[in-house]
C-alpha cells in the first residue's frame, strides 16, 4: 500500500483545496493530512477563520482523504513520516525546494497550485465587503459546516 502525506491549514476549505486533495490521492492508496493546529498557525503569523477542529473536521469528510491528524510545528515532519510509513510526501509547488532533505526517507513531490484561487485571495475579497455580508457569510459557512457533519455522521 502506497500512502502519501501532505500538510496544510485548509482554511476556507474550497475547491483548489479539493482538487488538490483529489491529486494527492491518485499519487497512492491512502492519503492522511497534517492539519496546522491554531496555534502553530499563530506561530506562523497566521489566523484561521475556522478552529483546528473545525478545518479537520471538514478535510477528514473530503472523500479523498483517509485520515487527519495535528501538525503541531516544522520538525514533526520527518516523525510523522516515519511513523505513518509514508512513501510519498506531497505540498503543492509554492513549497517547492521547500522539504527535499525528507527525499532521504520518502519522495518528495510538488504539485501545480489550482489557479485563479486561494485562501488569501478569498480572505482580501471578503476584506472588502461591509459587516453585515460578512456576518451573513459567517452564518451561512457554519451552517456548511453543520450539514458536513449530519452528512458524516450517516
Amino acid at each position: 500500500m502506497k500512502v502519501v502525506i501532505t500538510y496544510g491549514t485548509f482554511d476556507l476549505f474550497h475547491v483548489g483545496h479539493v482538487r488538490l486533495l483529489k491529486r494527492l490521492s491518485e499519487l497512492g492508496d491512502k492519503l492522511i493530512v497534517g492539519i496546522s493546529l491554531d496555534e502553530f498557525n499563530n506561530l506562523k503569523g497566521k489566523k484561521s477563520f475556522f478552529s483546528y477542529e473545525e478545518r479537520a473536521e471538514i478535510v477528514n469528510a473530503c472523500k479523498y482523504v483517509d485520515f487527519v491528524f495535528p501538525e503541531c510545528d516544522w520538525e514533526q515532519k520527518r516523525d510523522d513520516i516515519i511513523k505513518y510509513q509514508a512513501d510519498i510526501f506531497a505540498m503543492g509547488e509554492d513549497w517547492e525546494g521547500k522539504f527535499d532533505f525528507l527525499n532521504d526517507i520518502c519522495d518528495v513531490v510538488y504539485l501545480p497550485r489550482t489557479e485563479d484561487i486561494s485562501t488569501t485571495e478569498i480572505k482580501n475579497k471578503l476584506s472588502e465587503l461591509k459587516k453585515d455580508d460578512l456576518d451573513n457569510i459567517e452564518n451561512t459557512l457554519h451552517s456548511v459546516i453543520d450539514i458536513v457533519r449530519t452528512l458524516s455522521n450517516k
